[in-house]
């Protein structure tokens, strides 16, 4: 690979006789992982072998899936950097977890903290780009978590609403992507010795809005897919010296994990408890990894700013008496757990949402998902949501049609499928190898296909 010369320089400086091993490591292939989904009803059944798990992980194997087989089309298998899923792994979760992935897009992490979190607690996962945004909710819709807000919003903007809320904060932070040149070629060409330092600085706002959230006694996992030490070491040295109840804690290091450098910073001996990947030196791609926790016991007060009445708040509507029938309706096949109180009901434009009512308001923010997708209010009909079926098991609603592999690949292409025996009319949660993977509704022996449009496979 053709590196940036300035590039090759400043690690050349950096990295001395070891550079050889650094630069080579460019030329080798990425070795591929994946992880499987706790959520899934026996998610260690699946076509792909688990002969080789990765140590640091608890659901991680080495291995590469197909995005178009069952397995990961059903949210069972998830692909993921071999470096990546080592950051989620720090995140401490417990039974009621509030948790911020605030740079969450295309959604690896955060898919990985909601699969751990056995749908308690509420991860808030936000991309302040929109078109990221889109690939953030196809990715955590697929996992089936039922205790995600999907927001678009700018991190200054979550402080108002979000002040001292949150016990885990994980920034992947936007980067110089160094440690992508190996995966993606193309992420040289915007790659310049300046690049790293204008990073820099976008990286101290956003950690600057992450520590105004941060609850007391709460954790900040910082990560980056980068080598540069103006966006590593450097960036905690700061954080620790601008928030002095920050404290660096101690990033388990593996085979081939090397600690972070205190003399690519200001010397401070804690750096060398954040971890760095290496390519050289790891399996996977470049990372940088660090833990601060928050020693104060008392949150800054900040008058939040007056709510704006804005056009999505207008949409926001409590179910009308139709809406609640049509819902119960289709509900009495799901087990009573999931019926849901009303209370924890939302409409927007039609659209139904479980938003548990405990949650916080963020009617002054941008949302891609306001909680579980459960389906949509169309002309005196309930017609059910994708995002459902991927969040049930099989056992949670009473009308389940079993396909073929065959029958699958048909249902997903987006072609309606001929069934032979004595199925009664209706909704089906649809199955594949006991995997639910869609609704279906059957009308005089066709399964009609509801089967979202823009996800539908090609041949």
């Amino acid at each position: 690979m053709k590196l940036p010369q300035d590039f090759v320089v400043k690690y050349g400086q950096l990295l001395g006789d070891k550079s050889d091993d650094f630069f080579a490591s460019f030329d080798q292939p990425s070795e591929k992982g994946f992880r499987i989904n706790p959520l899934k009803d026996n998610p260690k059944k699946i076509q792909y072998s688990l002969k080789k798990p990765v140590e640091y992980t608890r659901t991680g194997y080495y291995g590469n899936v197909s995005g178009k087989s069952l397995e990961h089309q059903s949210g069972y298998v998830y692909s993921q950097d071999l470096s990546a899923m080592y950051v989620a792994e720090n995140v401490t979760i417990s039974a009621d977890s509030k948790i911020l992935d605030l740079c969450a897009a295309p959604g690896g992490k955060s898919t990985q903290v909601a699969s751990l979190m056995n749908n308690n607690g509420l991860l808030v996962s936000n991309e302040i780009n929109h078109s990221r945004a889109k690939i953030l909710v196809e990715n955590v819709e697929r996992i089936g978590a039922r205790n995600v807000i999907i927001l678009n919003e700018s991190p200054a903007k979550l402080e108002n609403v979000f002040k001292g809320y949150f016990d885990q904060i994980l920034v992947d932070a936007p980067c110089s992507g160094e440690g992508m040149f190996r995966k993606d070629n193309n992420a040289t060409s915007y790659w310049s010795k300046d690049y790293p330092q204008q990073c820099a600085l976008r990286q101290k706002e956003i950690l600057a809005s992450a520590y105004q959230m941060l609850a007391p006694g709460g954790s900040i996992v910082y990560s980056t897919c980068t080598f540069s030490p103006e966006e590593d070491e450097q960036i905690i040295a700061w954080l620790v010296e601008q928030y002095p109840t920050l404290q660096i804690q101690l990033v388990k290091k593996y085979q081939g994990m090397d600690a972070g450098q205190p003399g690519f910073a200001n010397g401070n001996p804690n750096l060398s408890k954040t971890v760095r990947l290496w390519p050289h030196r790891f399996r996977g791609d470049g990372h940088f990894i660090a833990k601060l926790t928050n020693l104060t016991d008392e949150v800054e007060t900040k008058k939040p700013k007056k709510k704006n009445k804005n056009k999505r708040q207008r949409q926001t509507k409590n179910l009308t008496d139709e809406q609640s029938k049509l819902w119960k309706e289709f509900a009495r096949d799901l087990t009573s757990e999931l019926r849901f109180n009303d209370r924890d009901l939302r409409c927007y434009g039609g659209h139904l949402y479980f938003y548990h009512h405990e949650w916080p308001d963020i009617s002054q923010l941008k949302f891609m998902r306001p909680g579980l997708l459960l389906g949509e209010f169309k002309k005196k009909r309930f017609e059910p949501a994708y995002t459902l079926a991927l969040a049930l098991q099989p056992q949670e609603f009473a009308q389940t049609l079993s396909f073929s592999k065959t029958e699958w690949a048909t249902y997903v292409h987006g072609d309606t499928v001929q069934i032979h025996n004595e199925v009664p009319n209706g909704w089906k949660l649809l199955l594949c190898d006991g995997k639910p993977f869609a609704f279906g509704k059957v009308v005089n022996k066709t399964v009609k296909n509801f089967f979202p449009k823009g996800l539908r496979f090609s041949q």
